[in-house]
């Protein structure tokens, strides 16, 4: 057993001309070879009875003698080899090891950033290189040429970023973070969810505001929402909620909201969904894959006004500024069974159903 350090190598002197090298009797060998009796034996013709290779009869040239010399030369370098493949070799498993142990400190890349302090790294770019091919160009967050607009990976609906809303770093990819401020936003230019019929709405979140409301994806910008998607205090705790307006205008009485009390929402990295079902007229909400709570909604109000990301609009006022990370958003029109927001979170979804709109794609 050892201590797993590497023991010392003692590096073996070369044998003195002459001397045998390396376990080899100095002077000239015994007649009859090392190990071989001195008349031949062992099927070795006797001295002066080599054939000759042409005429089968008795040959009268003396017998041929090994270069001793020679080959004691060759089994020393062939040890010296030996030794050094050894060693090549114990060093190549090192460096593996090594090698996996910064592939493992690198995947932790992929966790949301803590909270809106981390800086994006200086070799990170949210756009590609011009001169990238096409079939080599790297994963774009925003459109070419406008470093403030979310590219549609699956429609052709941009979202312009606020001022408080930045790109930041997410592995190989990319996510936007909110500082929590009035500016802590992002807009389309026009609707995107058609709320009159079913609809999923999904995203990656991370939330870093401690208290109050945060709201990660609402639609709207009238006197009030369509539907809004994040966090909210109830009983003295946050909780996500999924919330839609029923009525015209916001009137309280016409909300009806969906509420996951208990999991850890400060944080804590968390793949929020709301999925309405037009037919049945039913609001859901999923975390991470699991039914967190159903209601019935009635038909949901058509609110006037684009997608609002790290926002949502009450009585005619901006609240729920956004604090924290979001990523992976996706639309799709139609509602999530439980299997299929299930198998979402597994990445066994498929390609059925197909988003219609999607936003800073991490896989």
């Amino acid at each position: 057993m050892t201590d797993g350090a590497n023991p010392p190598i003692t590096p073996q002197p070369e044998p003195s001309p002459g001397s045998g090298g390396y376990g080899f009797p100095p002077g000239p060998p015994a007649q009859g070879g090392y190990g071989f009796p001195p008349d031949g034996g062992y099927g070795y013709p006797q001295p002066g009875e080599w054939a000759s290779a042409a005429s089968g009869g008795p040959s009268t040239s003396p017998a041929p003698q090994p270069d001793w010399e020679a080959m004691a030369d060759r089994s020393a370098d062939e040890r010296r080899r030996k030794r050094l493949w050894m060693l090549g070799g114990a060093v190549t498993v090192l460096a593996l090891l090594a090698g996996g142990g910064t592939f493992f400190l690198l995947g932790d890349g992929d966790r949301p950033k803590p909270d809106d302090a981390a800086a994006p790294a200086a070799s990170a770019s949210p756009s590609p290189s011009p001169s990238a091919s096409k079939s080599s160009a790297p994963y774009s967050a925003t459109v070419e040429g406008d470093a403030t607009l979310l590219r549609d990976s699956y429609g052709k609906t941009g979202i312009r970023l606020g001022p408080d809303f930045r790109i930041d770093p997410l592995g190989k990819r990319f996510q936007i973070i909110g500082k929590g401020t009035a500016k802590s936003y992002a807009q389309s230019a026009e609707p995107v969810v058609d709320v009159s019929k079913s609809f999923t709405v999904v995203a990656r979140v991370y939330s870093s505001g401690a208290k109050g409301s945060r709201i990660a994806i609402s639609q709207g910008d009238g006197e009030s929402f369509s539907f809004e998607l994040g966090v909210n205090e109830v009983k003295g705790k946050q909780a996500w909620i999924f919330r839609v307006q029923t009525g015209d205008k916001g009137a309280a009485a016409t909300t009806r909201t969906v509420t996951a009390e208990g999991p850890t929402v400060f944080k804590t990295a968390t793949t929020l969904m709301a999925s309405y079902d037009a037919e049945k007229k039913t609001i859901a909400l999923y975390l991470d894959g699991k039914k967190a709570g159903e209601t019935v909604a009635g038909p949901i109000w058509q609110a006037p006004g684009p997608l609002q990301l790290g926002r949502s609009k009450h009585h005619d006022i901006w609240t729920g500024a956004w604090q924290g990370a979001l990523h992976n958003i996706r639309i799709y029109d139609t509602a999530f069974t439980p299997e299929q927001a299930a198998a979402y979170k597994e990445g066994k979804l498929g390609s059925s159903p197909k988003p219609t709109h999607a936003w800073l794609l991490t896989s």
